[in-house]
């Protein structure tokens, strides 16, 4: 593998973290960075940074952003982007990836890109419902503005600094498995 389609995976798993704080966001940023020419997208891929889609990923971030601060819609949205996450992440790896076999492109999409961000968002998720539960949901705007912040600030890292980007995902995914083993059945935390 050559260094450009190291970097163009770094940047696939980069946003495919921040897909796992908000879903809609690493993509209007990665549509964005293809439209003003930051980045250039797998050709099947380009109409992510037209300007239909993104109007689109425009749309869909405020709709996001703003539902997450009403208390318990928040749970309810977690539960319907969970699986929505692992599809954005894998999407955003096979957009980014290049110079790969399509099998080997979709093998390190699914299991980097989905696996990741799918991992973050059960993370966040958990979180969210922790707080909904010990808060009565008064925590989870502060939770919200959290995750917005980290998924604008990993997207646009991994658009300019790939390498930075998954060096924070790789801190990012200690984290969560940190966290999995806290509250993880049967184990008792230290």
């Amino acid at each position: 593998m050559d260094t450009g389609t190291i970097v163009s995976i770094f940047l696939g798993v980069g946003l495919a973290a921040s897909v796992g704080f908000r879903v809609f966001l690493p993509l209007l940023v990665l549509g964005m960075a293809s439209h003003f020419g930051l980045w250039e997208l797998n050709e099947s891929w380009r109409w992510i940074g037209s300007i239909p889609a993104l109007t689109i990923w425009g749309v869909a971030v405020i709709a996001e952003i703003f539902a997450y601060y009403i208390p318990w819609v928040d749970n309810l949205l977690d539960s319907i982007a969970l699986p929505l996450a692992g599809i954005a992440g894998t999407l955003a790896v096979v957009s980014t990836a290049a110079g790969m076999d399509p099998a080997m492109t979709w093998t390190i999409a699914l299991i980097a890109g989905g696996g990741t961000a799918a991992a973050i968002k059960g993370a966040s998720s958990a979180t969210r419902l922790t707080s909904s539960v010990t808060t009565a949901g008064f925590g989870n705007p502060i939770l919200s503005t959290i995750e917005t912040i980290i998924s604008a600030v990993l997207s646009v890292l991994s658009v300019l600094l790939p390498v930075i980007a998954i060096i924070l995902v790789i801190i990012i995914l200690f984290m969560v498995l940190r966290f999995y083993n806290r509250i993880r059945p049967g184990r008792k935390a230290k």
